[in-house]
Parts: C-alpha cells; structure tokens; sequence
C-alpha cells in the first residue's frame, strides 16, 4: 500500500490545483495523466504503484514519479484525486469507506464520481478532500461521529454530533439531547438567561442610586471620625511642643518634671498612634507641612509668530516668574490664545522667531507636559461624576505613582478646602439634562482638576468668564495660594474688577498685532502710565481705561505727539529692546523720545541685592530641571484600572441608558438568533470573527458618544492616553 502513497511532488500538485479553483476538477497535466497517457490509475478513485526502478520518496521526490502498475480501486480511509495516479489519506473528521455503485445512475455513492465504463469496474474510496462546502460528502454526517476516518457510529441519547466529529460531546442537560442529536438545545436556557438578565437590570435601575448613597454616606461617616482623630492627634502635639519648651526654658518647678514628661510621653504615644491614620476629608493635616514643589520659570526673547505674511505675535520679551499670578490681558485679536499657545509650546504650523527659556536655559515645553497644568475655556469634567471623583481621578492618573495614597488625599483635600468645594464634594457635576452643581462651582472643579496634580505652571483661558465678583475672588485666592507654594500662574481674564485686579501679582498688556504694551507688576502700571501722561480717571477700572486707549475707544491727550499705537514701540524704548524693522519709521514721528525716558520707572531698575536674589533663584530652579523631568505618572495597567473604575461609576449612575442599551442588545441579539439559521458549512472562523466585531461596535456607541470624543481628546492633551480609554 505505502508503493501507492502521493509523494512530495505530487502533493504539492493537488494542492496548487486547489489554489486555483478553475483546476480543482483537473490537476495540472504530470507525466502519468496527460494527452498522450491516461493510465486507469487517472480515474477518480484509483491509484497505481511505482514502477519498480523509481521509488517513491528520496533524491527524486521533487519529480513526480512514473505510476503505470498495478492499479486498484483507493484504499478506505484515502482519497485519490482525478488526475493523479496515488492516493492520499483523509483527515481526521472525515469518512472515507469505498463508495458504492448506483446502477440507477451510474455514480459511486455518497461521492458522486463516475467510473469510465470498460477500465474500471470497481469504485474505490474518495476523490478530492477540500473545504467543507466543496467536499461535504467526505466529512463525517451530522449526528453521527467517525472516531476513524472508515468508521461511524450514531450519536446516542444524551450526546450530539456535529458535523465532521470525532467523538460524541455531552449535553449539558441530558433530556435536552435525543439520538443522533446534531446540537443541544439551548432555547430553554437562552430563556433563563435573559429572564436573569432583565431581573439584573431592573435591579440596577431600582438600586443604583441607593448603593450611590449609602456609599457617600459611608465616605462622610469615615472621614468625620478620621477628623475627630486628626482633632486629637494635634491637640497631642500641642500638649507635647508646651511641654517640651516649659522643660527647656526651666520654667517648670522641680517636682513639676515628673508630671511633664509623664504628659509629654503620653501625648507622644498618642501622635504615634495618630500619625499612622489614612483617611480622606481631613483638612487639618491636609493643610500642614507640605514639600515645596519644584519651581518653573519661562522667560522669551524677541519671540515671534506668524503664519505666512500675518504676524500673530510681535518681539514678545518678558518672564513669567514662579510664585507670581500673571494676568493676560487685551482687546478681542489681540493675540491673547496665540500667547498662550507659545508659551505651552504649541507652535506646530507656525513660523517660529525668538527664544524661549525655560528655567535660564533652551528647551521645549513638551519635555515638562507632566508638570504643567492647563484649564481650557471648555471644561472638560464628567457630569455623571461627583466633585471629588473627577478631582480623584485626576490625581491618580497624573501625580507621580510613587506618592502614597494618603499623601494624594492630603492633595485631594488641601485643593477642596482652597477652591470652597467642601460643601458639594459628593454633589454630581451634572450634565445638560440632570443639572447638577452651579456654573462658578464647575468652573472651580474645572480649575481644581489641573491644581490636584501638583503643577509647576498653570495657565488658564479665561477661568474668571461667567462668575460672579464673589466667586471670581475665591477662584483668585485659591490660585494665590497655589503660588505661595511656588506655582507660575499665568491666567488671560476679561474685564476683571478693580478689587480683582488687583489681587494678580504682574500685568501683560497685548496691543493689536501681538505687541506688548506693558508686562510688569501690577502696582507700577498705572505710575507707568501717568509717565506718558495717561492717567486714569476716578471711579474707573485702570485695565478696562487701558484696553478702551489702546482701542481707540478713549481719547486722551499723551506726552509728545505719541498716539496708542505708539504705545508697544515706547515700552520697547522704554525698556532697550531691539525695535524691529517694520516699526522703526515710526521712531520719526515721536518727539522728544529721550526725553520720556530720562528717567526709567522702578520696573526696570533693580538693584545689586535684588539682581543677585533673581541669580539664585534661576541656579536654584536650573538645578531642579532634572526632577521636573523625572516625574513618572502610573503606569498602562495602572492607568486602565482607573479608567475602568471611572466607566463603571459612570455606567453605574446612568441606570436607565445602561438598561436600555442592555434591553437593545437583547432584543437584537433575539432578532438575530431567530432569523438567521447557523450551519457547520456557514458559520465557520470569519463568521465567529465578524460576530465579535459587531458587539464591539454596538458597545463602543456608548463610549464614543459625542460628547465622550470632546472629552477624551481633551484628555489625552493633558497627557492621559486615549488607548486606555477606549479599551475600558
């Protein structure tokens, strides 16, 4: 029998005529069964042996080899294709006996190949093994199974058979399985499950926000007894630092040590005890020693941007110094978002002139993304989330993943208390339809986000726009305090009030065309002015009177024949930088220019201490670059466990989408089940991966929601990557 097995040639033959589907019928012509030679061997269901001289495997089993002897019908359990004069084995799965003739028609059953009357007289076993759809007559028949390839038995009660298989497969419920069952029936559980199904999701839409609450609940519970311990942990340590100076000032009597030290080794024992708490809400020790952060410094030189012929920002020279509150402003165009723009390093599809520095030397902003905090005009916090959850989440994503747990919450708190958000942290943010917290208060939350991962540079866009006075001043207090701890806070602002504008530290004026009218502090601006004869009048606002001169709006008379466009050219002069080419003719139309600055103003008079104090503290920040490049945020898995915890808060809160996108899901999936009819030959591996593609993208309709895309691409700005969103 091995004399008539295919070789390597002759397999490689068949399979390249299955390749080609216009040759799956006839092989490719071989040196046995062409034109000139068709041995009986070439018949459907026949095979030959080698020849004697040539053997079948070895040196030669490239060339197919010459089979002309001995030919006979192919053995049970192998085919023999047309064409070829050998035989091949079937696989496993299929059922290859000798086929039967039908006198009737003539066919060797169950194959359906014909014999060629007076060569042969026999039928032999299979003639071709390909697909299933192609060759369904060689796999085993449904409701049975064919442990060999020339075996097959009848599947038994309890048991079904699908096509092509080797051995019987349990039923999961044996009454659901009769004899010769092809598959189970799962009609009957298919009904439970989404009689479950539907009970599940009654019960989260019925107890949703009752879990909701009576974990809020829990959380307030908890952090009032953590107060109360954090009450008695420091009233301890006030006992204990009296005690301790009363003993070094000797002003405790000699048998009044005993008891000192007695009381000062209790209350000692008590802040042991006490300093090992972790717990959320406690703003006593949210509010202690705290580690200065590194500090960020920018300062630019000539800097310039234009797009083709239209210059955005002209010789912009200054500093934004760390500790300060900067204030941004000017008329509508004139450059304000440009500024910013620059400033975070976002001058992609600009022409670039001039030089940033950050922290005394070149380098770009990118580099320092994880320290620098952003508040856009748009916020960007989840309304079916609670004010402190979206401050959380931003903590955990974007503090460094070696900070501990309670030191975030002592963050977490210490942002809370600063921004007056005590009273609404559990409050939902609310969305378009559930209207949640008031608009100044998410405005804050939209602020706190960016403070909570403890940045060396905050910009804001606007965070003033729509509040009121009151809650303006509680928003600038809070960025005060932020600079306190080192923080560069540079805010563009609108028409902000007097007692306001007051509270920022220096002063960016911005003319039409990107030029600087003033930078400096804010208690020299109006001194600077009234230099130039501009002095504001009584019961106005001095930042409103500048913008409406330098818009035209006020007419005033001013030193000299200077106009308010000259205003950008004398502050260049005013403080030596180099006055580009483009404004140098209007140089002639100023008169006594000199003589406006015989004297120049505090702003750019500095003496030797306070030069030699800003050296230092540029050394200082130089030598801190290294570890605000350092700050390593979690990491992939870290990250999607808080994503995913914050989708399933999210999903949680949303009962009634969550039901009734569960309720669609089933009914389509009904839909489908009922209409479409499943078969071995139908539903093979692309059907099984074309199925799961389509759950995925009915799922993914929830999370890329419209406003779910806005809110992730504002994200991933901010440095969360979009990868694990999408994911959970």
């Amino acid at each position: 029998m091995t004399a008539m097995l295919c070789g390597q040639a002759e397999i490689e033959l068949y399979i390249e005529s299955l390749a080609n589907a216009s040759s799956r019928s006839n092989p490719r012509i071989s040196p046995n069964c062409n034109q000139n030679s068709w041995a009986l061997g070439c018949q459907p269901g026949w095979a030959c042996m080698v020849s004697g001289t040539e053997p079948s495997d070895g040196p030669s089993a490239e060339l197919v080899p010459q089979r002309a002897e001995s030919c006979r019908p192919c053995c049970p359990g192998f085919f023999c294709p047309r064409g070829l004069t050998c035989m091949m084995p079937c696989p496993l799965g299929a059922y290859c006996p000798l086929g039967t003739l039908n006198d009737t028609t003539g066919l060797c059953d169950p194959y359906f190949y014909q014999i060629t009357p007076g060569k042969s007289t026999a039928c032999g076993a299979a003639d071709s093994w390909a697909d299933i759809v192609t060759t369904n007559d060689i796999f085993c028949p449904p409701g049975h199974y064919c442990p060999s390839t020339t075996q097959k038995y009848n599947c038994s009660s309890g048991h079904y058979c699908r096509k092509g298989s080797t051995d019987e497969k349990k039923c999961f419920w044996k009454n659901t399985c009769k004899d010769n069952a092809i598959k189970e029936n799962l009609t009957f559980y298919g009904i439970i499950l989404i009689a479950i199904l539907g009970f599940v999701l009654l019960l989260v839409y019925n107890c949703s926000g009752l879990f909701i609450s009576f974990q809020v609940k829990m959380s307030s519970r908890s952090r009032k007894k953590a107060a109360k311990r954090a009450d008695k942990s420091a009233a301890a340590r006030e006992r204990w630092k009296l005690a301790k100076e009363l003993i070094l000032r000797h002003e405790v009597p000699t048998e009044g040590f005993g008891h000192a030290y007695n009381q000062a080794d209790t209350d000692r024992a008590m802040k042991t005890n006490n300093d090992k708490l972790t717990f959320s809400g406690v703003v006593s020790l949210a509010t202690e020693i705290r580690p200065r952060r590194p500090t960020l410094e920018v300062a630019f030189r000539g800097l310039t941007l234009s797009i083709g012929k239209k210059k955005l920002l002209q010789c912009v020279t200054g500093k934004l110094s760390p500790g300060r509150v900067t204030a941004i402003m000017g008329p509508s165009g004139a450059g304000k978002t440009t500024f910013l723009n620059a400033v975070l390093g976002k001058t992609s599809g600009y022409k670039k002139d001039g030089v940033v520095l950050i922290n005394g030397l070149p380098g770009l902003m990118q580099s320092y993304k994880k320290i620098i905090g952003f508040v856009p005009q748009d916020d960007i916090v989840h309304g079916n989330l609670t004010v402190e959850e979206n401050l959380w989440f931003s903590s955990c994503c974007r503090l460094s993943k070696g900070m501990s747990r309670s030191h975030k919450v002592r963050i977490l708190e210490r942002v809370i208390e600063s921004l007056g958000l005590k009273e609404i942290r559990n409050s939902l943010v609310g969305t378009v339809e559930k209207r949640g917290i008031s608009g100044g208060q998410r405005k804050r939350v939209n602020v706190g986000i960016e403070m909570v991962m403890e940045p060396s540079l905050l910009i804001l866009d606007e965070p003033t726009t729509g509040l009121d006075s009151a809650s303006s001043q509680l928003l600038l207090r809070a960025l005060r305090h932020e600079a306190l701890e080192g923080v560069n806070v540079c805010a563009v602002v609108h028409q902000p009030s007097y007692t306001l504008f007051n509270m920022f530290d220096d002063f960016v004026l911005l003319a039409r065309g990107g030029l600087i009218a003033y930078h400096g502090p804010i208690y020299e601006v109006e001194t600077y002015f009234a230099g130039l004869g501009i002095k504001v009048p009584d019961r106005e606002n001095p930042p409103d009177y500048f913008i409406d001169i330098l818009e035209g709006i006020v007419k005033t008379k001013m030193r000299g024949n200077v106009t308010p466009k000259h205003l950008p050219l004398l502050w260049m002069l005013h403080n030596g930088y180099e006055v580009p080419d483009d404004l140098q003719k209007d140089l002639e139309n100023i008169d006594t220019i000199r003589e406006l600055y015989t004297v120049r103003s505090i702003s750019s008079e500095q003496s030797s201490e306070e030069q030699s104090e800003n050296t230092d503290s540029v050394h200082r920040n130089l030598s801190q670059s290294n570890e605000l490049l350092e700050r390593k945020t979690p990491g992939v898995f870290a990250q999607y466990g808080y994503y995913l915890g914050r989708v399933a808060k999210q999903r949680l809160r949303e009962a009634t989408q969550q039901a009734v996108d569960y309720l669609i899901l089933c009914i389509a999936g009904i839909c489908i089940g009922t209409i479409a009819r499943v078969r071995d030959d139908s539903f093979g591996v692309a059907s099984y991966g074309y199925t799961i593609m389509a759950v995925c993208k009915s799922a993914s309709f929830v999370v890329f929601r419209l406003v779910n895309l806005h809110k992730l691409f504002k994200e991933q700005k901010k440095g969360c990557p979009v990868v694990k969103k999408g994911l959970s």
